[in-house]
């Protein structure tokens, strides 16, 4: 169990080492049922924005796999931000694989009409 920890650190470390200083940074976490995302500033450190797919209706989700609620969440995360007038962030996937419900929630957010 040790070595899996170390290597989502490493994973999350060798994410993190990429990013530019400047700009907003679009932070993913997950949990088995729901998933988190916030817009940061990376010169502040300050969250600009932050919301969880539990905040999306009920009926929209209903009868869909976490995979499809995670691609319409980051739909409307997209909007959100846009309406904060940021169009342009750096995407930050943490110690999680581009796969699954982190690949369908970066599509939508990519469909939202946000760009990275």
């Amino acid at each position: 169990m040790e070595n899996k920890r170390i290597r989502a650190l490493k994973r999350k470390t060798r994410v993190r080492s990429k990013m530019p200083a400047e700009g907003f940074r679009l932070s993913v976490s997950r949990s088995n049922r729901y998933l988190f995302a916030q817009v940061i500033d990376q010169k502040s450190g300050k969250t600009v924005l932050g919301l969880s797919d539990k905040k999306i209706e009920e009926k929209e989700l209903k009868g869909k796999t976490k995979s499809e609620k995670a691609k319409v969440f980051g739909q409307k995360f997209a909007e959100e931000t846009v309406k904060q007038k940021i169009k342009r962030v750096i995407f930050d996937r943490g110690p999680y694989r581009y796969h699954g419900r982190i690949k369908a929630f970066a599509e939508g957010v990519r469909e939202g009409g946000l760009e990275y």
